[in-house]
């Protein structure tokens, strides 16, 4: 069903390389840019240590992967192995135009990837923070030529800054859209079984006029590259003004605006919502370590987004916990 070419899209920032950081701080001066707001903070940059098991899981996990897209302002671990076939080295500069560049705001680099050349018609973005740790076939991104997702209804509880963002997105979706008519239109997808008791979220919530929020997953997303460029036509003026920004900030939109658009365009398979997790790093991290040394799931998040933990100790632990399950070099490590 033309499914066979599926590439791997990945952001990574050093947070310790010097350059960058002299670099950093200059524009934060300048920007004035507020470090204690979570958008910002310093959890946003630092290294886990984990990078080489996210290559160790898609080989595999994942050794059906077309070619990996590492997006980088331009420093490079220490491990990679840069000839390796299916890895495909994508500088800042060579899909963000110099006048946004440089930039450290994660929102405006991932609402660019429609400008990265020979990418796929169809593949999976990943942050860093997000990995396989068990085997996953191509449907389980994709079917029927379409992305796998679930378009479940669920409002968005502001908790901090980052809020902001996800609502802009619905806000824009709601300026197009009828939620009544997308819900008719597109009925099999959105009340679909796979959904589990979460349907339940969606039965309650459709009476309502307006499109309030979707459930989010933080894992890897799987996408149509003509989706985003269809957003881009619809949106222009929102994506710019995103690019626009060198830091995150609370006017941006995100790449979960093209997933939703592809909810309510129909552009999606509906799946099931066991298929990861997310899992939040704290002072016990019992629970998470259990997660990745059992392969409870497919994929996982591990989010450093908390303030005031033991960073070290919580570093330790979950790499202690992917080697258990990864502790072979892969073809992509020097």
């Amino acid at each position: 069903m033309g499914e066979d070419k599926i590439d791997f899209v990945v952001l990574w920032v050093d947070g310790s390389d010097p350059e960058w950081l002299k670099e950093k701080l200059y524009y934060q001066n300048n920007g004035k840019v507020d470090t204690n707001d979570i958008q910002n903070s310093i959890n946003r940059y630092r290294d886990m240590g984990t990078l080489k098991y996210w290559f160790r899981g898609v080989e595999k996990f994942a050794p059906w992967v077309n070619n990996i897209y590492f997006v980088t302002c331009g420093h490079l671990p220490e491990f990679l192995n840069v000839n390796h076939p299916k890895l495909k080295i994508v500088n800042h500069k060579d899909f963000i135009e110099e006048k946004y560049l440089p930039t450290f705001n994660s929102s405006a680099i991932e609402m660019n990837i429609l400008n990265i050349k020979e990418l796929s018609e169809r593949f999976v973005y990943f942050n860093d923070d997000t990995f396989l740790i068990d085997k996953v076939s191509k449907k389980d991104f994709f079917e029927n030529g379409l992305p796998k997702g679930y378009a479940i209804l669920s409002p968005v509880i502001p908790t901090c800054s980052f809020e902001h963002n996800i609502i802009n997105n619905i806000i824009l979706l709601n300026k197009h859209y009828d939620m009544k008519c997308v819900l008719k239109e597109q009925k099999k997808k959105f009340y679909s079984l796979k959904y589990g008791k979460d349907l339940i979220r969606t039965l309650f919530l459709q009476h309502w006029d307006y499109f309030c929020g979707f459930k989010e997953s933080h894992l890897p997303h799987a996408f149509l590259k003509s989706s985003f460029d269809e957003c881009f036509r619809l949106y222009r003026d929102d994506f710019v003004n995103t690019w626009s920004h060198k830091f995150r900030d609370r006017d941006d939109i995100t790449q979960w605006l093209v997933e939703y658009w592809q909810y309510i365009n129909g552009k999606f398979e509906p799946t099931s919502t066991n298929i990861g997790k997310m899992i939040h790093l704290s002072n016990d991290n019992e629970n998470a370590i259990k997660i990745i040394r059992r392969q409870k799931y497919k994929m996982i998040c591990v989010n450093d987004s908390k303030p005031d933990y033991d960073f070290s100790k919580a570093k330790k632990e979950i790499v202690e916990a992917f080697e258990h399950i990864l502790p072979n070099k892969c073809s992509f490590e020097l």
